[in-house]
């Protein structure tokens, strides 16, 4: 329920199944149980998809459930029915049972509201869609819920007594203590996620520092020493590329954003391909690599390579209003609407693709003069809404 199986076993490289099985076993005799709640609060958490989802968060369907019993318990009090219920065992053992009517209703509000903020906050992954203060926002209205049930228990020690009412405040103050715990477990793996994230940098920085005094000047070197579309001058741009790419740029997300999409991609062209691959970015975009606008491109980049080859610049300008990319080659051109109509690769690849998602497509080529140029226009969504 919490990742912790799902965890260790992907560690320990064997199925998941059978960590839950022994886990199961294990907690029968209560060894098992205290070892899943070691690992829970320890073990490092791996970041998980970030895509944003519609779903209902887990820890609100707890919190409904809090809230209505909640409710109950406050008409259970406004109407007086807080009182001494009797139960007689019968005439044979003479033994009569007796609780405070209201009861249920404060363990199921405790409960279900210490649920809530401890699931929020230790449990539940992170996702954009629920916004930054998604935790505290459930851990605040589940400690609401307590203080209300603490509020309605304490004047009730004239009629119940006081050491009954201290009985009944372990509960809900073990809750918000949970909750807190919670919140500070939290904190603590965020810290210790930070500290992690700066010894990484520093070790790449110091790493990256020593290699670009010697591998990357190497590779650059034996660049100019040799012609762009050579062998020996694809390869070793190809791994200065990748070299630049691991030291500099850190983990990418699986859905990394336009112009790291597109280096990427010309980085494998250039191992395809007699050509030599600029791509360069200015303005910030919010188009990711999972974009027709990106597809575009790249349907773009491989014709410029296949055709054209030598020399390729592609400029990525990202405004408010519209991302625009620019691809430009120095081939021999060609005539656009001479394409026959069963070569689908400019026509619906580049063309229709943008058009369909509201873009527009311009190729600039004349036959037998040097270049081409395919300029790729996206409208932003609030200019689309607009």
């Amino acid at each position: 329920m919490s990742g912790v199986a799902a965890g260790l076993a992907d560690h320990l490289g064997v199925s998941a199944l059978r960590v839950r099985v022994l886990f199961v076993l294990a907690g029968l005799c209560g060894v098992g149980l205290l070892f899943y709640a070691w690992c829970w609060a320890l073990m490092p958490m791996r970041a998980g998809d970030t895509t944003p989802t519609r779903r209902v968060p887990v820890a609100w369907v707890l919190l409904t459930g809090a809230g209505a019993a909640l409710a109950g318990l406050l008409l259970s009090a406004a109407d007086g029915r807080s009182l001494w219920v009797w139960f007689r065992t019968g005439e044979l053992t003479g033994y009569s049972f007796r609780f405070w009517s209201t009861l249920p209703w404060v363990w199921t509000v405790t409960v279900l509201a210490t649920s809530a903020g401890v699931w929020a906050g230790a449990v539940d992954r992170d996702d954009p869609a629920r916004g930054p203060r998604h935790a505290a926002i459930v851990r605040t209205l589940s400690a609401l819920a307590l203080a209300v049930v603490v509020m309605i228990v304490v004047p009730t020690a004239e009629q119940r007594g006081g050491r009954a009412v201290l009985g009944d405040l372990v509960v809900p103050v073990a809750g918000a203590v949970a909750i807190a715990a919670s919140a500070l477990l939290q904190a603590w793996r965020r810290l210790v996620d930070d500290r992690i994230g700066r010894v990484r940098d520093e070790q790449r920085a110091a790493m990256a520092a020593h290699l670009h005094d010697s591998v990357l000047q190497t590779l650059a070197l034996i660049q100019n020493r040799s012609e762009a579309s050579s062998e020996v001058s694809r390869i070793a741009r190809a791994q200065e590329r990748e070299l630049r790419a691991w030291l500099y740029d850190g983990d990418s997300p699986a859905d990394s954003d336009l112009p790291t999409d597109l280096r990427d991609y010309a980085g494998a062209l250039e191992l395809d391909f007699p050509v030599r691959i600029d791509v360069v970015s200015t303005g910030s975009s919010a188009e990711r690599a999972s974009g027709e606008l990106a597809a575009a491109a790249r349907e773009a980049m491989l014709n410029a390579a296949r055709h054209a080859g030598g020399d390729v610049s592609v400029y990525i300008e990202g405004a408010a209003s519209a991302v625009d990319v620019f691809i430009r080659d120095r081939g021999d051109g060609f005539d656009p609407a001479a394409v026959p109509a069963d070569r689908w690769g400019v026509r619906e690849s580049i063309i229709g693709r943008m058009r369909r998602v509201g873009g527009s497509a311009v190729i600039r080529s004349v036959p037998e003069v040097t270049g081409t140029e395919v300029r790729l226009s996206m409208p932003t969504s609030g200019a689309r809404r607009d």
